[in-house]
């Protein structure tokens, strides 16, 4: 069966080709897809690459250093769980989309690649920086670290942008 009922996210205006059916409203899709991919990519790096890699795979540091090592991993378990609810999220909203009125995907790419480096450059600044909780790695001189750290965060961030930026342009001619 079929749904027909105009919803918020569209309009019940017919245009051209639109097989008398609602017509999604390109806006709000595109913010959707767009903070779909961004959760994802924050999802993404944090339970993928920063724990899988820095905190089980190379053991240099857990979530939380400042407490004995029972403590630091139960926080590495709260981070996970956190990470992957925030992946999972993303892609519950990507499923929205895509039923409501497709995805172009060069624009949640742009989104994904967005968020990864958005994590990435928060945890750098305010995880190791501000709050200190934990830092990249112990017992060597820091500074080659958080420059690579964060130096690649913004990379990513102005690709995942400039990425973003022209996949929007898709909606505007659908």
């Amino acid at each position: 069966m079929a749904h027909t009922a105009s919803t918020p996210d569209s309009t019940s205006s017919e245009g051209p080709g639109s097989g008398g059916g609602p017509v999604p409203d390109s806006r709000r899709t595109r913010k959707r897809a767009a903070l779909s991919g961004f959760l994802f990519g924050c999802g993404i790096a944090a339970s993928m690459i920063d724990l899988f890699i820095f905190h089980l795979g190379l053991q240099w540091h857990h979530f939380y250093d400042l407490s004995t090592h029972e403590v630091a991993l139960v926080t590495d378990g709260f981070f996970h769980a956190f990470g992957w609810f925030i992946t999972i999220w993303g892609l519950f909203l990507l499923a929205d989309v895509r039923r409501r009125g497709g995805v172009h995907w060069p624009h949640w790419i742009g989104a994904v690649i967005l968020g990864v480096g958005t994590f990435q450059l928060f945890d750098g600044i305010v995880d190791h920086k501000l709050l200190g909780i934990h830092q990249i790695r112990y017992g060597v001189d820091i500074l080659p670290y958080d420059l690579v750290w964060n130096g690649t965060a913004v990379i990513l961030m102005l690709i995942g942008f400039v990425v973003l930026r022209r996949g929007a342009r898709a909606y505007r001619t659908r």
